[in-house]
């Protein structure tokens, strides 16, 4: 776990320096990426007036975050679509596949990488897929659209109101209540919820849940590898 200092790998200018170099000599920009995320040494950091933070829940890497900050490093060196693209999708144009991301990133960092990706993301997508079946069935009963079904929807999943859970989660980590609710402070919620999930429903429900989150995002070409290969 990254517990704020630096992780294992070289400072920021060093590897912003051998970024832009790789992209000088030609080095294709996905490989060029990888490579410097490989590196990276900060878990969060203060750039031009913006806090970024890579590592949520300390264990959990969001490498979107990084790939935003690095891209502000190489503007003049990458197509600008190009970066917009792998920022909005997700994923690294082709040829450059997740074989060649999970090798150039390194065995901890992939790891972090899908606690990410399951924690916060496919965690996200299972709240969203509650709440849409909550709201399918109302709507069935004649009941009208507009309504917020959150509550419900955390209940099923967490056997616990969104309220609640909000209030021991501020609980556990020192957050007032008045605290305002930052993007990486939504992400660090959602992943304590996926452990605090996995910690408290049997095996059979862990899977049913993620597997809801991950059809979802499957929908959405989001998800890095094939469904079927999943016995749940």
């Amino acid at each position: 776990m990254i517990e704020g200092g630096a992780i294992q790998g070289t400072g920021v200018p060093e590897a912003i320096e051998r970024l832009r170099a790789a992209l000088r000599d030609g080095k294709d920009w996905p490989t060029a990426f990888v490579e410097t995320m490989a590196l990276w040494t900060q878990p969060q950091e203060e750039f031009d007036g913006q806090r970024y933070d890579y590592f949520i829940g300390g264990e959990a890497f969001d490498w979107l975050a990084l790939a935003s900050r690095l891209s502000c490093e190489v503007e003049d060196l990458i197509p600008r679509e190009d970066i917009e693209e792998m920022l909005f999708t997700g994923r690294f144009p082709a040829p450059f596949g997740d074989e060649e991301f999970e090798e150039l990133l390194g065995g901890d960092k992939h790891r972090g990488h899908l606690n990410y990706f399951y924690g916060v993301e496919v965690e996200t997508a299972l709240q969203q897929t509650v709440e849409s079946e909550i709201e399918k069935r109302h709507y069935a009963n004649g009941r009208r659209y507009g309504i917020d079904h959150a509550e419900e929807a955390y209940f099923r999943i967490y056997r616990s109101t969104e309220s609640q859970l909000l209030a021991e989660y501020q609980v556990a980590n020192g957050i007032g209540e008045d605290d305002p609710m930052t993007l990486t402070g939504l992400k660090e919620f959602t992943y304590w919820l996926f452990k605090r999930r996995l910690r408290v429903s049997d095996k059979a429900k862990i899977a049913s849940d993620t597997l809801k989150g991950l059809q979802l995002l499957n929908k959405a070409s989001m998800v890095p590898f094939d469904l079927s290969a999943l016995a749940y």
